[in-house]
């Protein structure tokens, strides 16, 4: 028999989830893999020859961290590069586990693992859009993800929360003190704590939403199967991306 959660068992997973995507977030958007942070104009300005001077103009054009065409982009634009540029590495993980078709496709880690990328997505937007209140963040997800809608009170955070959070964030703690900056090894441990934790409500991770039926019926086929589910996680975030700002805009917090 399914278990049935109380909505203070759902709150109760979410808010330390919540507090945990603020540092993987900020990893993700202080990162500057190109280190054009600070440099690019300098460099350019230099005596570095006309070949190379393009080069890093035009590397400074993409839309990363970091360069200045992020530094220049529109807060729809970053939604999406949440939900696009981000999201595929996260579809990408979520959708592994169909590698083994129907059977590999029931593991609790794929719902776990694609809720987290869904999860860190519409934390992300939020954010975006200037929501700094955590408690608002639980219930966007709640809503959004789990169909659940929780008092503000429920949501609000819990002295008891602290021990769980520091849990779940160690490695990005732990690699900020060690190298200055949380490495990606890092942050993927951290994620993939986070998808851990949601395990506890995984009977009601299927309420999440999901890709079309035509990619639940290529995520059936052995092997070929990562590739319904990249595409049906892909499908699913592009939703959750919709759905997010429709719920800020209905609750008034959409800039």
């Amino acid at each position: 028999m399914t278990e049935v959660l109380t909505d203070e068992r759902i709150a109760a997973v979410l808010r330390p989830f919540v507090r945990a995507t603020a540092p993987v977030l900020d990893a993700l958007r202080e990162s500057d893999p190109l280190r054009l942070r600070g440099r690019t104009e300098e460099l350019v300005a230099g005596e570095s020859d006309g070949a190379l001077r393009k080069v890093l103009r035009r590397l400074d054009g993409m839309q990363l961290p970091g360069s200045s065409a992020w530094d220049a982009m529109s807060v729809e634009d970053r939604c999406d590069w949440w939900a696009s540029r981000v999201g595929r590495f996260l579809a990408l993980v979520a959708g592994l586990p169909r590698f083994g078709g129907v059977i590999t496709s029931r593991l609790p880690i794929r719902n776990a693992l694609g809720i987290t990328g869904q999860g860190l997505v519409l934390c992300a937007i939020a954010a975006e859009h200037g929501v700094t209140d955590r408690a608002v963040k639980v219930q966007l997800i709640a809503e959004v993800l789990l169909e659940r809608e929780l008092s503000a009170e429920l949501a609000a955070g819990h002295a008891e929360d602290d021990e769980r959070v520091s849990e779940l964030t160690d490695d990005i703690e732990a690699s900020r003190r060690e190298h200055g900056r949380a490495t990606p090894k890092a942050v993927a441990r951290t994620v993939w704590r986070m998808a851990r934790a949601l395990w506890e409500i995984d009977s009601e991770l299927d309420k999440r939403p999901q890709g079309r039926f035509y990619h639940e019926l290529l995520g059936s086929v052995p092997v070929v199967g990562v590739v319904g589910g990249y595409l049906g996680e892909r499908s699913a975030l592009r939703k959750v991306g919709r759905l997010g700002a429709q719920w800020l805009r209905r609750n008034g917090l959409r800039r």
